[in-house]
């Protein structure tokens, strides 16, 4: 094996390695080159080198995402690390462990004029669990040491070392804890590329510390408010696959007190179960006994657990209407997003749920009611299909039934992921969205990193600004042959044609809807994907029936859609299911 002969860069990796961080994420450059030596020439790590630095912290984030365990990503000095930010705010509010790892200049070398320097210490505190300022190694380089940074003498390479450690430490302990990002910032001189066979140092590792289970209070008082209380709804946010028992599920789905919304990030079915929130609400918004029906939909209890919703009607609506008690569970946070929150249960859901969901169920009509109305709109979403012309509702309608089995599925924010909770998905499926902020920038980034791991196929649901803009994410040689994209291109950001403000005018089209003419295929050619283009209904279907087939490349179907019919077909449905 080959080490980098700077201390700093060698106790990094020697850390990293007795933790079992071993998916390392490299963006190219010069300032970090003690750490790209140091990682790939030891066969413990996996090595993946993209260039583009946005584009490598979410591919980071999504193997993190699947993994559930810390990744690293790490960069050169300058704006590179400016990069990560966004794939950082994701991590933080979506809880995912990355590990962001910035190569830095000497802190004599900073604001001076010196090329590529930024003040990159605590530049990400807002969004980080965890800033690891490291110090520059004064046994290295020592003459430039003496003679541009001499206070920075005044220390021991013994007590420089011995600060590091500790805050690589807290750095890692935090990432696997607390599942939040960190930042770990290391300030190198030249020369970067000197190398030896054995590390010149030895750390003093220790394991890292789980975190202690937390006793729940009044345990007897919150199964007795559940056992009492006729009308329950549990919300589900993004959730990872597999996360509740089905015997769990199972007992909610049997309790007629219980009225269980998911969404399509949720990853939990079952018959019972009411997976399209907008089409419950939707009709109710637009009756003329809306307050009623708001009151009779209104809980007593409101239960929580998992990531942000999208559903903005159900936020709206529990705002207004809101429970006289809500319970959010998870191990770490509890967002007030109704403004009604009185009790954080800090437990795994699941493990909190077999302590209060028992085979003696509530006697209630509260489920018996709306069950009738999720069948009415099923029927009228059936027969809505059949009558309307091609479109983006049409399309995923197609889209989302005939996904093979087993299938780990992306889905880009904005329109994609709002169609998607208007139609069933096959329970076999493990959906995923950057939830966290919502963003458009790293959807494309994010399903390559995940697919990376994955022993399923994946596919990718984008709209086209959200892969035009992470086009980039396509840049790598890591995009395995059975990774699939769907691209619905309706020729610009077509959801600003649904919210209001909708105006017919080219300032609107210019500076909201983004209107533009581009397609895939040239950027399928560069980066080696089959590519289709499809826009009817009658191609789309003979399109699908081969797209999942496997093949020597990766695959892109582009379903052009009508830019200016999408919205009246939408808003449409919530009439006709209403």
């Amino acid at each position: 094996m080959i080490y980098s002969d700077i201390p700093a860069a060698q106790t990094l990796v020697l850390y990293f390695k007795s933790k079992g961080v071993k998916n390392i994420v490299i963006a190219p450059g010069s300032r970090n080159a003690p750490l790209t030596i140091s990682f790939t020439k030891n066969p413990f790590f996996n090595c993946y080198s993209v260039v583009d630095e946005r584009c490598a912290a979410f591919f980071a984030m999504g193997m993190a995402q699947q993994l559930q365990e810390p990744v690293a990503v790490i960069c050169s000095s300058g704006s590179a690390m400016l990069n990560f930010y966004p794939a950082v705010a994701e991590a933080f509010y979506s809880d995912i462990p990355l590990i962001l790892v910035s190569a830095d200049r000497p802190s004599y070398g900073i604001d001076i004029g010196d090329g590529q320097t930024i003040r990159q210490q605590n530049v990400l505190e807002k969004h980080i669990g965890y800033s690891a300022n490291l110090k520059q190694d004064v046994s290295h380089a020592t003459h430039k040491v003496a003679k541009y940074g001499k206070d920075l003498l005044e220390e021991t390479q013994e007590d420089i070392q011995s600060h590091n450690e500790k805050e690589l430490a807290k750095a890692l302990s935090v990432a696997f804890n607390e599942k939040s990002p960190v930042h770990i910032n290391i300030p190198f001189e030249e020369p970067l590329y000197g190398r030896v066979e054995a590390p010149s140092i030895s750390i003093k590792s220790e394991g890292i510390l789980e975190a202690e289970p937390v006793e729940i209070e009044d345990l007897d008082g919150l199964i007795e408010m559940w056992q009492n209380t006729t009308k329950k709804m549990v919300l589900v946010g993004v959730n990872q696959p597999n996360a509740i028992e089905q015997s769990i599920l199972k007992a909610l789905a049997e309790d007629d007190s219980v009225l269980l919304f998911t969404e399509t990030t949720s990853n939990l079915h079952h018959p019972e179960f009411f997976e399209s929130i907008d089409s419950i609400i939707a009709p109710i918004e637009k009756s003329k006994d809306k307050d009623s029906l708001f009151k009779d939909l209104q809980p007593e209890l409101l239960v929580t657990f998992g990531g942000l919703i999208v559903s903005k009607k159900i936020k709206a609506f529990l705002r207004e209407y809101q429970p006289k008690n809500h319970w959010h569970i998870d191990t770490k946070k509890a967002y007030d997003t109704f403004f009604c929150l009185n009790k954080h249960i800090k437990q795994d859901p699941n493990a909190f749920l077999k302590s209060i969901v028992t085979e003696t169920k509530t006697s209630s009509n509260y489920k018996s009611h709306w069950k009738k109305v999720k069948t009415n709109y099923e029927q009228k979403r059936d027969a809505y299909v059949k009558q309307m012309p091609f479109s983006d509702f049409i399309a995923f309608e197609q889209i989302l039934k005939t996904i093979p089995k087993g299938y780990q599925v992306h889905l880009a924010n904005s329109s994609t992921v709002r169609y998607a909770q208007l139609f069933p998905m096959n329970a076999s499926l493990k959906v995923f969205c950057n939830r966290g902020t919502s963003g458009i920038d790293g959807s494309t980034s994010t399903a390559v990193g995940a697919s990376v791991h994955s022993q399923d196929p994946t596919l990718l649901i984008t709209g086209d600004l959200s892969f035009f803009y992470d086009s980039n994410g396509l840049w790598n040689r890591y995009i395995k042959p059975d990774f699939r994209i769907i691209l619905i291109n309706n020729e610009g950001g077509g959801i600003f044609r649904i919210l209001p403000g909708k105006e017919d005018t080219e300032e609107f089209e210019t500076f909201f809807e983004t209107h533009h003419h581009f397609t895939a295929i040239h950027l399928a050619k560069m980066y080696g994907f089959e590519h289709q283009q499809v826009n009817n209904e009658t191609d789309l279907g003979e399109s699908l029936q081969h797209f999942y087939q496997a093949s020597d490349n990766p695959k892109i179907l582009e379903i052009a859609t009508p830019r200016t019919l999408n919205n009246k077909i939408l808003l449409g449905y919530f009439d006709f299911i209403s």
